[in-house]
């Protein structure tokens, strides 16, 4: 037998993927989202054992773990809230919707809307407050749902923006004072002594 090479195995692999319109990408058959201004970009993912990293530019934009096995999905809401806002009707229509519930309380008020308003606006409202949550804090929203449902009330987009938006701040009004330069003046006398 000939001695093995003495040079170090690779740590990763590299590919070179297209990142679909809906901001995800395949990888070893197993779907990850990404940040959607990469959305029909060609980025190249370096393949690690437990993660990946994703490079566009030559600079890494985004590290997720890797999934074990085939046919899974990693989907991160606040990748592909941007795509969904311009066309709110393809929720219902998403492959990976159920990974569009950060919790069970955005569960349950998606299943308040459509049991109170028809499927076309339920689905709008969602959005709006899915979009809320990825533009502001999520647990704030989340915090907000649960009042909201606990008072027996359908949560709208505008409910949870009230209870979520910070109020404005209160502008203090100082008043400007004078300054006396002559204080300064004095400040420099010791100095002109010094050099005589």
């Amino acid at each position: 037998m000939r001695p093995l090479p003495a040079a170090r195995l690779p740590e990763c692999v590299e590919h070179d993927v297209r990142v679909t319109a809906w901001s995800t990408i395949r990888v070893k058959h197993n779907a990850y989202s990404v940040p959607s201004r990469l959305a029909g970009e060609v980025v190249r993912v370096r393949i690690f054992d437990e993660r990946l990293e994703v490079f566009f530019g030559g600079e890494l934009q985004l590290t997720v773990g890797r999934l074990p096995g085939r046919h899974g999905h990693r989907i991160n809401y606040r990748h592909i809230i941007w795509s969904l806002v311009r066309s709110p009707g393809a929720f219902e229509r998403y492959r990976y919707r159920e990974d569009l519930f950060p919790s069970p309380v955005f569960r349950q008020t998606y299943d308040g809307l459509r049991a109170a308003q028809a499927v076309r606006t339920a689905e709008v409202e969602y959005v709006r407050i899915l979009h809320l949550a990825a533009s502001t804090m999520e647990t704030d929203v989340d915090q907000a749902l649960e009042r909201l449902l606990a008072a027996g009330t359908v949560p709208t987009a505008e409910a949870v923006r009230a209870l979520v938006a910070p109020g404005r701040p209160e502008i203090p009004d100082v008043a400007a004072g004078t300054v006396d330069l002559a204080e300064y003046d004095g400040l420099l006398a010791p100095v002109a002594e010094v050099g005589a």
